[in-house]
């Protein structure tokens, strides 16, 4: 074997090994982001269940540039979010119920970013609602939050 083919050959699996090991640091990073953002997910369940309005809307980004998609009507912000969710389920003769999120799917768009889709399901005094939903998160300095909320029943 000449010495440029050994050379060429060495060159080959440190490209090979560097592939492999960078694969593998992705696929963690893709896990921890899923399992942070699902914890986000898991928390906003929890605080609705328990009824802390608040607690929920710890999961979104509170920013005047928050979006919110529901029922064919657009909410921009996080204080008009919160005000929507108050008057649909805070207000005289409404109750926020039971909430549970199902079939989850989160895609990382990259380091910075990841799209989740699910279900939901709502129980609240013999009444059930449900639908779909798609979430835009992006990872700030305190954690995942969501940036946008498309919500169809």
């Amino acid at each position: 074997m000449t010495r440029r083919v050994a050379v060429s050959a060495q060159i080959l699996v440190v490209v090979l090994l560097s592939t492999v090991v960078t694969a593998s640091v992705s696929a963690r990073t893709h896990a921890t982001a899923a399992q942070q953002i699902r914890a986000v997910l898991d928390r906003q369940v929890e605080a609705w269940n328990r009824g802390d309005l608040e607690g929920f809307m710890e999961g979104y980004w509170r920013s005047p540039q928050l979006t919110f998609y529901s029922g064919g009507v657009e909410t921009s912000g996080w204080d008009q979010t919160i005000q929507r969710y108050q008057q649909r389920y805070r207000s005289a003769g409404n109750e926020m119920g039971i909430l549970e999120f199902l079939d989850l799917k989160i895609e990382l768009l990259g380091p910075q970013a990841a799209f989740v889709r699910g279900k939901y399901r709502l129980k609240a005094s013999g009444k059930e609602s449900s639908g779909l939903f798609t979430l835009t998160f992006k990872k700030f300095a305190s954690g995942w939050k969501i940036i946008h909320d498309h919500t169809s029943t």
